[in-house]
């Protein structure tokens, strides 16, 4: 199944529902395309052990959400529905420190020292 990704604002962090004994989820609305005059409310959620991934983060972080689109079929007294949910898997904030690891061993030096560098500063 392939996975998703969105950048936004998040708007609503909801508290965690244990709905059953071995199932507990937890909702959080992101806000996107806020620079159109109709902003976009996507409504995601946590499952299980994910559920404490949205404690580190407040309403009005700019936050990077990767997500799986799930399915499923649901039959009851009204006939067979069908439903969607958009499950978040990871969480990571915008323009943090932290969204710019360097590779493990990777150099910072913006300059390398095999390159020549011409001194011809006037101080």
């Amino acid at each position: 199944m392939p996975s998703f990704e969105l950048n936004g604002i998040l708007k609503v962090k909801k508290e965690t529902q244990v709905v059953s004994e071995k199932f507990s989820k937890r909702e959080f609305v992101v806000t996107t395309d806020n620079t159109t005059q109709y902003p976009q409310y996507i409504n995601l959620q946590l499952t299980q052990d994910k559920c404490a991934l949205l404690d580190s983060f407040q309403p009005g972080d700019e936050i990077k959400v990767s997500f799986n689109l799930r399915g499923r079929e649901w039959s009851g007294p009204d006939g067979v529905k069908y439903f969607n949910s958009l499950e978040a898997w990871r969480l990571e904030k915008v323009g943090s420190q932290s969204s710019y690891a360097a590779a493990p061993n990777a150099s910072i030096d913006p300059m390398p020292a095999s390159s020549p560098v011409a001194d011809d500063l006037p101080f």
